[in-house]
């Protein structure tokens, strides 16, 4: 029988969401996959977007509860499973720099790597909301040269979402290998879950190529 902390990930290898996949490995989450094919259009269909009426992955639900965003995905986990230690709770004076770099991730990160892989240029500074993208890139990379995480020897939830997303915005192209980052990148991939975790992604990618 589910346990009351059981949540259902709605997936699809080879995408944002494996970093979702990920955590709940590291949490040791009790956790089912709904798993997507998106080369299908699986995550257009009635049934999905019933779910998820944006059609994106990953989303969490839990108890009837959904929960979208990246960023809301990995607090709520974080929050769900606060005996695994990987969320700072509240009176813990780490927790307000484990949001901030939580939300980074969705406010000036991803905006800033979109424009650049769609060659766009940016917005006005006054009005982009990662001003431009070596500011935005500097202020990451000057926290991750603080090491080894991004709380400095705590490793959290939130170094699951950054190690995921540096590893393939840096595969692509969108951000720059530099020794600090690729350091990163290689302490939060190589761990235990995030090794399993790549190794389901990778099984489900397979059998939906076959």
């Amino acid at each position: 029988m589910p346990s009351e902390r059981h949540v259902i990930l709605h997936h699809a290898p080879q995408t944002r969401s494996a970093g979702a996949l990920a955590l709940l490995e590291e949490l040791g989450a009790d956790y089912e996959l709904h798993v997507l094919n998106l080369k299908a259009g699986e995550q257009r269909q009635p049934a999905y977007l019933a779910i998820n009426p944006m059609g994106k992955v990953p989303a969490l639900s839990h108890q009837g509860t959904l929960i979208t965003e990246q960023g809301a995905i990995y607090i709520y986990l974080g929050d769900l499973y606060a005996d695994k230690g990987l969320a700072p709770q509240m009176g813990d004076l780490q927790r307000g720099a484990y949001l901030r770099w939580l939300v980074f991730y969705g406010s000036s990160f991803e905006p800033a790597v979109v424009d650049r892989a769609m060659k766009r240029e940016p917005a006005p500074p006054s009005t982009c909301p990662y001003g431009d993208f070596d500011t935005m890139l500097k202020t990451l990379t000057d926290q991750l040269a603080k090491g080894p995480y991004l709380l400095g020897d705590r490793f959290s939830a939130a170094d699951v979402l950054w190690g995921t997303a540096l590893r393939w915005t840096t595969q692509f192209g969108l951000v720059p290998t530099t020794p600090v980052i690729q350091a990163y990148i290689e302490r939060v991939t190589s761990r235990p879950a995030s090794v399993r975790a790549a190794a389901i992604d990778a099984e489900l990618l397979a059998s939906q190529t076959a």
